[in-house]
């Protein structure tokens, strides 16, 4: 396999900030930790470093997802960094991104990009995002950029790996679907969908993440179907993501409630994308480089 997979250590950053002065630690962050991942900000519209002080940019992104804020990484913070220092975590990790790209590759999809870069970082468990996201999250829309997140404890150091194995199909689809602003929440229930059942089919589907397994099959049924499948081709990014992750995790974000439960469209695509797969026997890998309206086009009596 071409693909080359690299960690960036974040146990070794947050060691290296615990030992700076306060006025060090922001910049140490920055530019040791954020700036390896400065092209995907860039995608997304988010400065690496603000033009005003206090500003959004790739710091500020961080911690709205959850993450400590850099002048929260003190000697208090060593029990939780010592978690995710193990040099068997980190190839663990690693280990779930190649083996994802390779299933890829193994089925004969060549990938365009072919250097991948990762961490992991802290969140805090005070954070509000934090208790939306549970304990392990992630972020891997932008290919060749995959950022996990954790609040480490035994049961997240294990199911970190098929987080990342959900946000490595993103990198995949991505590669061969173009991103727009014309974006309907069509694709991103699907984009989601094609994710957590890839991680399902290499991990279990024991495994699958609170985003889908929380929600009862009556409330998919009666609230959220119905209502997404009005909202199929939303490309207002607000909107999408009320659909998305639903009204708690908008109300933190101060955005507008639609009455959805948490992560709704996260759980209607996988219902989805798991449906699809059974009635057409397309595998997962082929799925993932399926454009939406093929998919969407077999799948009209799942409404």
């Amino acid at each position: 396999m071409n693909v080359n997979v690299t960690a960036i250590r974040s146990d070794k950053i947050y060691r290296k900030m615990i030992a700076a002065s306060d006025a060090e630690r922001e910049d140490i962050y920055r530019y040791e930790l954020m700036k390896p991942f400065e092209f995907k900000w860039q995608c997304i519209g988010v400065p690496l470093k603000a033009d005003q002080e206090g500003g959004y940019d790739a710091v500020a992104a961080s911690v709205m997802g959850g993450s400590y804020h850099p002048s929260q990484i003190i000697v208090q913070r060593c029990e939780e960094i010592e978690k995710i220092s193990a040099d068997s975590f980190w190839e663990v990790c690693q280990r779930s991104i190649q083996d994802s790209l390779g299933a890829f590759e193994k089925k004969g999809i060549n990938l365009t990009v072919q250097n991948y870069i990762f961490t992991i970082l802290l969140n805090d468990p005070k954070h509000p995002m934090s208790k939306m996201t549970g304990d392990y999250c992630g972020d891997g829309g932008i290919p060749g950029f995959i950022i996990g997140t954790i609040i480490p404890n035994e049961k997240s150091l294990k199911m970190l790996p098929v987080a990342l194995a959900h946000e490595t199909n993103h990198n995949v689809r991505w590669q061969f679907m173009q991103w727009s602003p014309k974006i309907s929440l069509a694709d991103m229930i699907v984009s989601e969908g094609l994710a957590e059942n890839f991680a399902a089919n290499m991990f279990g589907e024991d495994k699958v993440g609170i985003w889908v397994k929380n929600t009862s099959k009556e409330v998919l049924k009666n609230r959220i179907k119905p209502e997404i499948k009005k909202n199929l081709y939303e490309e207002d990014f607000q909107k999408i993501s009320a659909y998305l992750y639903g009204d708690d995790i908008m109300k933190i974000r101060g955005a507008e409630a639609v009455g959805m439960p948490y992560c709704a469209g996260y759980a209607c695509g996988y219902e989805l994308v798991k449906q699809y797969l059974k009635k057409t026997g397309t595998s997962i890998y082929h799925a993932t480089i399926t454009p939406t309206a093929e998919i969407m086009s077999e799948m009209k009596d799942f409404w």
